[in-house]
């Protein structure tokens, strides 16, 4: 029995009711559906740049994929977690995106092997990246509802997902040797399949979160979260096909670094929210982004895998200390019958907007640096630059006004 059929065993009433104690086994059930969440993606997405190279169809069609997944989670996270909030168990959603999901990425990666034409990939990849949208912010609320103190518990489920992740892509790197391979895909459907109050139509389509954005802290978080997003992007759009060009045939092993340090900034996040202000995290957080981006563009101007290094070693800090922080604070503040619609609000901002934006300039940035000139120093440079502006912004437009937990 999977993860979601044992937390289908909590009715849907559950879901929705106020936070009580968490047992032992349900701490294990959710750890294990975080953790298999995680290791499906980490199998496929850290190659899926050098898998389409490796086709020859060209770097546009890289473009066009990374394109493909914030224009689906634009699609229906609202509506999901308004669902969750109101009418069905989120683990039922959940686990039947996970079963639908892992057949249509079955078909996508077959046009990766099979000679067909790329608009078959990506026809199927866009009908995957639709259903599976909302997946992440089901399971946000499904653990979010059932931990008492979520401040202090979530960083350590959301734990397993790392260590999941980590997992996946060293088998698919280290077993499978599928770094530029659709085998990884393949390796990541299977992993998917096994895994696998208010009556108003403004509630039930999750309209109402967008209130939400009246509230001054909560509307510059998720507008930063957004904006942020957009240079991130480029970790795994633009990342890999670097670290090919500098002679690493092993990108997806060299990534997976970038979990452990996710796996020790998690380790601790419980520990440093009951002793700092969120606020004081969340800019930890972004100045550990900006140092990502110059750590980039050092090794872009030498050639060196140093720089490199580096940067990926400290994605996972930039990821737990900002994202990780904002989804707390944001399940923190709202009642609790939104929960589910504040994810997926979160979720349409993130992955949806600022994926779909930062997709489209990278793209356009990419061209201009790297098909052009081969300036991988410049390209990372000016991502810095941005992310740089929006520290400097958040940092002075975001007021914690209620205390931390």
């Amino acid at each position: 029995m999977d993860a979601n059929d044992k937390l289908a065993e909590v009715s849907s009433a559950e879901v929705i009711e106020p936070r009580c104690g968490a047992s032992a086994s349900l701490m294990w059930r959710l750890c294990l559906m975080c953790f298999m969440m995680g290791m499906g993606p980490g199998m496929w997405l850290p190659g899926l740049t050098n898998a389409i190279l490796a086709t020859g169809w060209g770097a546009e069609w890289v473009s066009l994929a990374f394109f493909i997944m914030p224009v689906a989670s634009l699609l229906s996270p609202l509506m999901s977690g308004a669902l969750a909030d109101q009418k069905f168990a989120a683990q039922k959603i959940a686990g039947w995106i996970c079963v639908v999901s892992s057949v249509t990425m079955l078909c996508a990666f077959h046009g990766l092997r099979s000679d067909q034409s790329p608009w078959w990939f990506l026809s199927w990849f866009f009908l995957t990246s639709v259903v599976a949208a909302p997946l992440w912010s089901l399971v946000i609320t499904i653990a979010m509802t059932h931990l008492p103190q979520p401040e202090r518990q979530f960083p350590h489920v959301r734990l397993c997902c790392t260590i999941g992740w980590i997992l996946g892509g060293w088998f698919a790197s280290l077993v499978l040797r599928a770094d530029a391979s659709a085998l990884a895909g393949y390796a990541g459907a299977v992993c998917r399949l096994i895994r696998g109050r208010a009556g108003s139509w403004r509630s039930l389509l999750g309209f109402d979160a967008f209130r939400l954005l009246r509230q001054k802290e909560m509307r510059v978080l998720l507008l930063a979260s957004a904006l942020l997003t957009m240079p991130i992007t480029s970790f795994y759009m633009h990342t890999p096909e670097h670290l090919r060009d500098l002679g690493d045939a092993r990108s997806t092993f060299t990534m997976s670094f970038g979990q452990w340090s996710e796996v020790a900034a998690m380790a601790i996040t419980g520990w440093l929210m009951a002793r700092y202000r969120m606020k004081f995290l969340l800019l930890i957080g972004l100045v550990c982004c900006v140092l990502r981006f110059v750590a980039f563009a050092y090794a872009g101007y030498t050639g060196g895998m140093v720089g490199m290094w580096f940067g990926i070693a400290i994605h996972g800090v930039c990821y737990t200390l900002f994202f990780l922080t904002s989804q707390i604070f944001l399940d923190l503040r709202v009642d609790p019958g939104m929960r589910g619609q504040m994810q997926g609000l979160l979720g349409l901002l993130t992955n949806g907007v600022g994926a779909l934006l930062g997709t489209i300039l990278l793209h356009l940035l990419h061209a201009w640096t790297v098909a052009n000139h081969g300036d991988w120093g410049m390209y990372w440079l000016i991502l810095t630059i941005f992310t740089l502006l929006c520290l400097l912004w958040f940092a002075k437009s975001f007021h914690e006004k209620t205390p931390s937990p």
